[in-house]
């Protein structure tokens, strides 16, 4: 495993969102961590629902943005195609300097089925992939994958050191 000389290896959601749209451009949404144009500020839950807030005018969580969407509303559909488009440059970036076998998706926007169908085509076609795709997986257990992760990481950490 790899932690960086700052313990912050894999941060790639404060890098720029890959290859920007005029849209994309003009709104530059702002970051909590004070920059603008973050992946974070995208693709999280709360990047995505601020993007359909700024389209609509309309206050939606994600999941709820999704569920709209898959029920027909156009904005919320508008909303989730650039979020999936959003989505694959930004893992396509760490396709092209990673080449993993596999990406689990984590975090709340983790539970929106259609990541895992939409994703792994669009991150193919933003990669440099010749020898084939890389999978896009559902983490096994849920929002609290991340959390039990830490855990086993302090877990061993604390039985090394």
């Amino acid at each position: 495993m790899l932690n960086g000389a700052h313990g912050i290896a894999g941060e790639w959601g404060h890098n720029p969102l890959p290859a920007p749209t005029p849209r994309e451009l003009d709104a530059m949404p702002r970051c909590y961590c004070g920059r603008a144009n973050c992946i974070e500020a995208w693709i999280s839950g709360t990047g995505l629902a601020a993007d359909f807030k700024r389209r609509t005018g309309r206050t939606l969580h994600g999941p709820d943005i999704a569920s709209a969407a898959a029920n027909g509303d156009e904005p919320a559909r508008a909303a989730m195609e650039d979020f999936h488009d959003r989505f694959a440059r930004a893992l396509a970036s760490i396709v092209n300097v990673l080449d993993p076998d596999a990406i689990v998706i984590g975090g709340g926007l983790s539970n929106i089925d259609t990541i895992y169908s939409e994703l792994p085509a669009r991150v193919e076609r933003y990669a440099f992939t010749p020898e084939g795709h890389t999978a896009i997986l559902k983490n096994l257990h849920g929002d609290s994958s991340g959390v039990r992760g830490a855990a086993w990481l302090w877990t061993e950490a604390e039985a090394i050191g």
